[in-house]
C-alpha cells in the first residue's frame, strides 16, 4: 500500500503544480477535491475486474489486485520488482519490446493479444492496452488487460471444426456445392474438374443450363418442389454437358438447407459414366444371351429339317445319273441346303453354339491368309498390318476364326465403299477383373485383335444394335443382318469379348479379345473326300423320323447294316440285346425323355468300349462337349450327307 499512496501523492503533486492558486482557500478546496479524486480513482483502480499495473524500465511497480489474481500470485509483494518478461510467453516477447520502444519513443501503440505465462506456467491469453505516463523525467507504462482465454480458445475450436470441415469438403470424392435461387452460391474443388468451368465462371452460372436439355425438366422441377418442402426422390441420375459439350452421367443426393438464413439445397454429385457404361454392356450382353437360346434353337431345329431335305435329294441322285431330267433339280436342292445350312451355322455361331472341334493356333498366320485373299480382290482397300512378335497362341477352330474375320472384312469394305485403310494389329494383353466384368469372362492373359477401317463410322443408337441378329441397314435383299451376330457369337463361343469403337465419319474399330493357350501350334492336317463303304452293324439313334429314314436308308446303300432306335431307353435296351454285333452308335444329343448325355452314360456303362458318334442340330460347344471328354468318340453336326458321315465312321472304326 505504501507504493499506492506515495503514487497518489505524486498525482496530487503533478495535478497542483498545473494550477495557479490565488488564495489559501482556494488551495485548500482544490486540495479536498484533488485527495477525493485521487480517492475515487485509487477505488476504481482497486475494484476493476481486469488488470491494471504499472511497468520502468520492464518491471512491475504496481499491480491492482485483479493482475495479481489473473497472474495467480499470493499478493502484489510477490510482482513488484520483477521483470514483465517472467510473464510473458517467448511468442510474445517480440511484439512487446517492439511495443514498448513505440510507446517510450512518443508513439501510439495497438491494441494487442498476447500470452501470459501465470506463476503456476499456465499459459493465458490477454487483450492488452498501453499508455505512456510521463513522471520526473521518465516514462511509465500504464496496462489495462484482460484474460480473454476461453475466447481464444472458444476461436481456436471454431477455427479447428471450420478447418476440418473444409478439409473434408476440398478432398471428397464427389462435387459438392450449394443451388439458392438456381444458382450456384458455393462449390468444392471437385465440382471443377466436373463441370470444366472456373468457380467464378459457375457462381454466374445458372445450375440448369449446365443439365442436358432432356433432363433439364425433371430436375428443375424436383428442386423447385424440394424447395417448397414436397417429398422428391433425393437420389438420382442425369446427364450433364460439360464446357467441352461432352455428355455424361451424374449421380445426385439432394437435401434442402437453410443457407445465410434462406432456403437452398445441398447437392452431392457423382460421376457416373463409366459405371452406366458397364451396366449398358452388361444389359446389352444378357440381351445377347436371351437372344442366343432363342437363334440356337431355331437353328437346331432347323438344322433337322434341313436334314430330311438334304438326305432325301441325296438319296435319290443315288439311283439317276446326269442324264436324268431331275439331276440338276435335285442337285440345286442339295445346294440351297447347303446354303440354308451355312445360315444357321452363322446364327449357331450367333448363339455361341458354333464351336467346331478347336485346335492351336497363331492369329497372326490366320489374319495374314485371310486378308492376303482381301487384298486380292479389293484393290482399292489397302491394307496396314501390326502383329505382335512372338504372338500367344489360342485354342479356336481356324474356320470359325477366318469367318469371323471375312466378316468383319466385309463390314469394313462396305463402310469404304470409295475405298480407303484397313488396320490390322495383334497384341498379347493381360486383363484384369475391373475391365472383364460386364463381359462374363474370366481375366488373364489373352491375344487382342484390332479391326480398323477408315470408312464412315456408327452412330451411337447403332451401336446398341449391331451386334443382334437380323439387324441391318443395308436396303432389302442386300444382307442378312447375321454377319457381325455370328461375329459376336464366335468370340463369346471361344471365351472371349468383342467391344467397337466409332464416331459417324471418323471410322469404326472392332477390338476381340481371345483366351490365351499354353499348347503349341501342330502342323496341317490332310482331309478325306470320298465315301467309304462298310458292312458293320449300327445303332441309329434319333427322335426325328425324317432324319431316321434317311440316314438309315443312306447307310444301307453304303453296304452297313441298321438297328434303329427312336429314343434313350429304347437305343439302351437294343443295345444290351444287341452288344456283340453292334459296331458303332450314332447317337443324337437333343431326345425328349433320356436326354442323349444320359443315354451315353448308360451305354457306356453296359460297355466301357463303346464306339460313339454323337450328332446334333447345335455344334461340340456346351453339353456336346463334355460327353466327348467323357470319352464319345467323335461328333458330326446336322445336317450331314453320306460322305461326310462315311468318312467319320471309317475314321472312327479304322483308328479303333
Amino acid at each position: 500500500m505504501d507504493n499506492q499512496n506515495q503514487l497518489i501523492e505524486k498525482r496530487v503533486e503533478i495535478f497542483q503544480k498545473s494550477f495557479k492558486m490565488e488564495s489559501i482557500e482556494e488551495k485548500i478546496r482544490i486540495s479536498k477535491e484533488s485527495i477525493w479524486n485521487e480517492e475515487r480513482y485509487r477505488r476504481l483502480v482497486e475494484f476493476f475486474p481486469e488488470m491494471i499495473a504499472l511497468h520502468h524500465k520492464e518491471k512491475y511497480v504496481y499491480v491492482n489486485p485483479a493482475g495479481v489474481k489473473i497472474l495467480r500470485a499470493a499478493a502484489q509483494e510477490e510482482l513488484i520488482g520483477r521483470s514483465i518478461f517472467e510473464f510473458i510467453h517467448p511468442d510474445s516477447i517480440e511484439a512487446v519490446k517492439e511495443r514498448i520502444k513505440q510507446l517510450e519513443g512518443g508513439k501510439d501503440a495497438p491494441l494487442l493479444e498476447e500470452k501470459f505465462i501465470q506463476l503456476d506456467g499456465t499459459v493465458v491469453y490477454m487483450e492488452v492496452a498501453a499508455t505512456p505516463i510521463h513522471y520526473q523525467g521518465e516514462v511509465l507504462i500504464e496496462v489495462v488487460a484482460r484474460d480473454i482465454t476461453d475466447r481464444k480458445r472458444a476461436e481456436d475450436g471454431l477455427r479447428h471444426s471450420e478447418e476440418k470441415y473444409r478439409t473434408l469438403v476440398e478432398n471428397a470424392n464427389e462435387a459438392i456445392f450449394i443451388v439458392q435461387d438456381e444458382k450456384i452460391k458455393f462449390l468444392n474443388q471437385k465440382a471443377l474438374p466436373l463441370t470444366g468451368y472456373t468457380a467464378q465462371e459457375l457462381s454466374e452460372t445458372p445450375f440448369k443450363t449446365l443439365i442436358h436439355p432432356d433432363d433439364r425438366n425433371m430436375v428443375v422441377d424436383r428442386y423447385k418442389r424440394r424447395m417448397k418442402g414436397e417429398r422428391v426422390p433425393n437420389v438420382y441420375s442425369f446427364r450433364i454437358i460439360n464446357r467441352r459439350e461432352e455428355e455424361f452421367w451424374v449421380q445426385i443426393n439432394s437435401n434442402a438447407i437453410l443457407w445465410e438464413g434462406r432456403p437452398a439445397s445441398l447437392n452431392f454429385l457423382r460421376d457416373i459414366t463409366q459405371e452406366k457404361k458397364l451396366e449398358a454392356q452388361l444389359r446389352q450382353a444378357q440381351k445377347m444371351e436371351a437372344i442366343g437360346t432363342l437363334a440356337g434353337g431355331i437353328a437346331h431345329d432347323f438344322n433337322n429339317l434341313l436334314m430330311g431335305i438334304q438326305g432325301y435329294a441325296s438319296l435319290m441322285l443315288f439311283d439317276i445319273d446326269a442324264s436324268h431330267p431331275h439331276y440338276e433339280n435335285l442337285k440345286m436342292i442339295e445346294e440351297q441346303t447347303r446354303n440354308g445350312a451355312s445360315l444357321t451355322s452363322q446364327l449357331l455361331g450367333f448363339a455361341r453354339k458354333g464351336k467346331y472341334e478347336v485346335e492351336p493356333l497363331d492369329l497372326n498366320d490366320v489374319l495374314q491368309q485371310s486378308s492376303i485373299l482381301l487384298e486380292r480382290t479389293k484393290k482399292e482397300i489397302n491394307i496396314s498390318r501390326r502383329y505382335q512378335k512372338e504372338i500367344w497362341t489360342v485354342e479356336a477352330n481356324k474356320g470359325q476364326m477366318e469367318q469371323m474375320l471375312l466378316n468383319l472384312y466385309v463390314n469394313a469394305c462396305q463402310a469404304m465403299p470409295g475405298g480407303g485403310t484397313l488396320y490390322l494389329e495383334t497384341k498379347n494383353i493381360t486383363l484384369g477383373p475391373d475391365y472383364i466384368k460386364p463381359f462374363h469372362v474370366r481375366h488373364g492373359h489373352y491375344v487382342k485383335i484390332s479391326v480398323t477401317d477408315t470408312g464412315v463410322g456408327i452412330d451411337k443408337e447403332m451401336q446398341q444394335r449391331i451386334f443382334e441378329p437380323f439387324f441391318t441397314t443395308k436396303e432389302m435383299g442386300r444382307g442378312t443382318g447375321l454377319g457381325l451376330a455370328s461375329v459376336y457369337g464366335i468370340v463369346k463361343g471361344h471365351g472371349g469379348s468383342i467391344n467397337v469403337y466409332s464416331e459417324k465419319g471418323h471410322g469404326t474399330t472392332f477390338t476381340i479379345y481371345l483366351p490365351a493357350s499354353d499348347m503349341e501350334v501342330k502342323g496341317k492336317k490332310d482331309q478325306a473326300g470320298t465315301i467309304f463303304q462298310g458292312s458293320e452293324t449300327l445303332l441309329l439313334v434319333d427322335d426325328e423320323n425324317v432324319i431316321i429314314n434317311v440316314v438309315e436308308k443312306s447307310l444301307q446303300l453304303s453296304g452297313y447294316k441298321v438297328l434303329v432306335a427312336r429314343g434313350g431307353e429304347e437305343a439302351v435296351a437294343i443295345y444290351r440285346e444287341n452288344a456283340d454285333r453292334i459296331a458303332l452308335v450314332i447317337l443324337d444329343m437333343i431326345m425328349p425323355g433320356t436326354s442323349g448325355s444320359k443315354t451315353y452314360d448308360l451305354l457306356k456303362k453296359t460297355n466301357p468300349d463303346i464306339k460313339v458318334i454323337l450328332s446334333s442340330g447345335y455344334s461340340i460347344d456346351g453339353e456336346a462337349s463334355q460327353i466327348i471328354a467323357r470319352g464319345c468318340n467323335g461328333f458330326i453336326q446336322k445336317p450331314f450327307g453320306i460322305k461326310e458321315l462315311s468318312q467319320k465312321i471309317r475314321e472312327i472304326m479304322d483308328n479303333s
